[in-house]
């Protein structure tokens, strides 16, 4: 299809239904360039002063790769090819003088791309938009609710980092409203609040038990499978919590768990306790519909995100994606707090959880998910 190397869809109502039906996709093709082809000379990133915010910082905690490949970085990308392009709208009060700058997380510099606009607010804002072809390479028309998760995951990864330095309170929208940028993240200096307000129901949430520390941005990353071995009740109560701070009401949330009681639980009304609300072993089934990935029949709990139902308008979609992504992403570092492994699931097909409960069809799709364990297969093949 032509719009397939379009960094927008024609009809992303259409996008959806395609990747969502069990239509494979076709073979791999070019991925194009990690990053986007900036224009003018790269810069480094000054060392921030005693009063800066430190973007130098924040960006090696939220966005930089690791190694040279370009493929490990803080926040996870469906089969890492990080198509999540940033430019950074620094004002007043940054390590980098007021301007805007797009920027290389492979080489962790900057390209100046012009002045600040008017009106940009002290602190930095990152606008975050795709270069889609980097996913399509290889997912062809299952990109589309790919590329808006992993923006999800870009920004949650962006206020994470916020956090951890101990900034002002970040402001995140991800209302689905505007096709470029997807998603915008404001960061204001110590002390301050962002002016970026949510326009629509988001809270902005945190992981359980405060701030991340520098260490635990950096160590984290998506465990390889299989994830076996079923995590704790309090575990699963706080990963829920943490999903439902950072999500939308266009989204519920539920875990799948295994033996003695298989199920699907929920977050109970005191917000700290888990209630069954539907009985019966569903990790085999969501192992079908996300794309035969058979390893999560044996996780040891799944959590999902539900909803985007099939009427839903091209705003509902984004900000339903955008929502499960962020949310997602702060459950991880929960999970991590309790001794989880823990990996994103983003491919789902014919994912009808709704219907396949009995309720009215088309209405309550899986979204995204996050795979649960208390060990995975680097320990498992540990002698």
């Amino acid at each position: 299809m032509e719009h397939a190397r379009e960094d927008r869809p024609p009809d992303l109502v259409a996008a959806l239904a395609l990747a969502r039906s069990m239509e494979r996709p076709g073979p791999d093709t070019p991925a194009g360039t990690a990053v986007r082809a900036w224009p003018d000379a790269p810069r480094p990133i000054p060392a921030a002063g005693p009063a800066d915010l430190d973007l130098c910082t924040l960006l090696m905690l939220s966005l930089a790769a690791s190694d040279h490949s370009g493929r490990l970085r803080p926040a996870p990308s469906a089969g890492a090819l990080h198509p999540v392009d940033t430019e950074l709208l620094a004002g007043a009060g940054c390590s980098l003088p007021p301007g805007r700058y797009g920027y290389d997380p492979l080489r962790h510099r900057v390209h100046p791309l012009g002045p600040p606009p008017n009106g940009t607010p002290p602190g930095v804002t990152a606008e975050l938009s795709v270069t889609a072809r980097r996913t399509v390479s290889h997912y062809g028309h299952r990109a589309w609710p790919l590329l808006l998760l992993d923006t999800g995951h870009a920004a949650a990864a962006l206020f994470l980092a916020a956090c951890s330095l101990g900034a002002g309170e970040p402001g995140v929208r991800l209302d689905g409203l505007t096709e470029k940028p997807l998603a915008v993240v404001h960061i204001p200096l110590r002390g301050g609040r962002s002016p970026v307000r949510p326009a629509d129901d988001a809270r902005t949430g945190e992981p359980a038990g405060g701030p991340p520390t520098h260490a635990e941005l950096l160590a984290r990353r998506s465990a390889p499978p299989p994830l076996r071995g079923a995590p704790s009740r309090d575990a699963l109560a706080a990963v829920l919590a943490t999903a439902e701070r950072a999500g939308t009401d266009d989204l519920r949330w539920c875990v799948a768990v295994g033996p003695p009681w298989p199920g699907l639980m929920e977050l109970a009304s005191d917000g700290t306790s888990l209630r069954r609300y539907a009985a019966g072993e569903a990790r085999p089934t969501l192992a079908v519909w996300a794309a035969g990935q058979a390893w999560i029949a044996d996780a040891g709990a799944v959590l999902l995100a539900i909803g985007c139902p099939a009427d839903a308008d091209t705003p509902h979609i984004r900000r339903a994606h955008l929502r499960a992504g962020y949310a997602v992403h702060l459950a991880h570092v929960t999970a991590r707090r309790h001794g989880l492994a823990a990996r994103p699931v983003g491919s789902w097909q014919q994912a009808d959880l709704g219907a396949a409960l009995g309720a009215e069809p088309d209405r309550d799709w899986v979204v995204h998910a996050l795979a649960l364990g208390t060990r995975h297969a680097d320990e498992e093949n540990t002698p």
